[in-house]
């Protein structure tokens, strides 16, 4: 049987809210005060319902505990309770709880076995073309290697020891006294930085760290139809890690430069086309050209109106093999100065517009109602 989870100790659901959590601490911390209960086994139980409290009623830490089961709880040290005064005639005692506060704040026990290498982040800015087609791309990276003198162990003999300092554990506690108890706080060791073991002869080549600070060209693939905000992984490329432990992993976030002609709508691309207002009312064929510099021919159907998106399939984004389509938005230009044979042509169709609107309201209101009479004995 594993052991009690912070939930059965108060007695209360895991979807219990925060009402529920308060009044029942409340109830079993009256219940079990060493100062009105005692029955074997009462002081233990108190700290348990104090211990249960101070998670659950954090709702970060009641989340990370959610997340990661009680075992990851489990190593709290066991403090005594002190006894005396605290809000509502009743005490906390958290001086047994360090281990628990540092797992969050920075401290708590060090992972068995050498440390990964953390992780690195780049910011890298491509073209759109890029974006859409893919390409490779040379950066300059600096992070850190494995010293080749001592093969990463940082000793000039390739062997190391214990630490001393801190027994082996990679930290050191530091013990402080408070009005609430007695509080741990874990430090990193400042003789082996953490590691837990100190090189037998200091490796003259890194100063005994088992690291080297380089810098090297790396090629990143852009697979077609990345876009903004998007992150690459490049496996091993981050900072090295302990002695027997792999590296960290390079993290590339892009940035799509805008397009002086194209703009990019998921795996669409658009363009605006120019027309006059003959061509739009009567249509015609335009020549346009796509995003790798190819031409085709566009047709515009008579009648379009401004801003009508055109679709030319299959020549947008090219991603995992099923490409976007080109938008051509149609924009009708109206010119800003005629020749004398453009003027008197739209004064021609002026007039023909203005006699067509004439004749449509000529007739009158009798001649509106004989006309509707009409059409419905038809």
């Amino acid at each position: 049987m594993g052991p009690e989870s912070y939930y059965d100790i108060l007695g209360v659901g895991r979807d219990a809210n925060e009402k529920e959590i308060k009044k029942a601490y409340r109830d079993l911390a009256r219940k079990y005060h060493p100062d009105v209960c005692k029955e074997p086994g009462a002081e233990e139980r108190f700290k348990k319902v104090n211990e249960a409290y101070s998670i659950l009623s954090d709702p970060q830490k009641r989340a990370q505990y959610d997340r990661m089961g009680h075992d990851a709880f489990s190593s709290a040290s066991k403090g005594s309770y002190s006894g005396g005064g605290g809000y509502g005639g009743f005490h906390a005692d958290f001086s047994g709880f360090g281990d628990i506060f540092d797992t969050f704040f920075g401290g708590g026990q060090r992972s068995a076995g050498p440390r990964r290498g953390a992780d690195l982040l780049m910011r890298m800015r491509i073209t759109l073309n890029d974006a859409v087609f893919g390409a490779e791309k040379e950066i300059d990276l600096t992070h850190s290697e494995a010293c080749p003198d001592c093969d990463g162990t940082g000793s000039q003999t390739r062997k190391t020891r214990t630490c001393t300092t801190c027994g082996g554990s990679g930290q050191m506690r530091q013990m402080s006294q408070s009005i609430f108890g007695q509080f741990v706080r874990m430090t990193t060791c400042t003789d082996c930085g953490g590691r837990g073991t100190i090189p037998e002869e200091r490796c003259k080549a890194c100063g005994g760290s088992g690291r080297q600070q380089v810098r090297r060209k790396v090629t990143v693939h852009i697979p077609p139809g990345i876009d903004t905000g998007m992150r690459l992984r490049m496996d091993g490329y981050g900072e090295a890690g302990d002695y027997g432990a792999p590296n960290g992993d390079l993290f590339i976030e892009v940035e799509v430069t805008p397009h002086k002609r194209f703009v990019r709508r998921g795996d669409n691309l658009e363009i605006r086309v120019s027309v006059s207002p003959a061509q739009a009312a009567l249509g015609s064929q335009i020549e346009i050209e796509t995003i790798d510099g190819r031409s085709i021919d566009l047709t515009i159907p008579a009648g379009v109106q401004h801003d009508t998106g055109l679709k030319v399939p299959g020549e947008g984004v090219r991603r995992r093999g099923r490409p976007g389509d080109l938008i051509a938005r149609v924009t009708v230009v109206i010119p800003g100065s005629l020749s004398q044979e453009q003027r008197e042509l739209y004064e021609q169709l002026l007039e023909i517009e203005g006699k067509k609107s004439q004749k449509s309201h000529k007739k009158g209101f009798f001649h509106d109602v004989v006309d509707k009479m009409k059409e419905s004995v038809k």
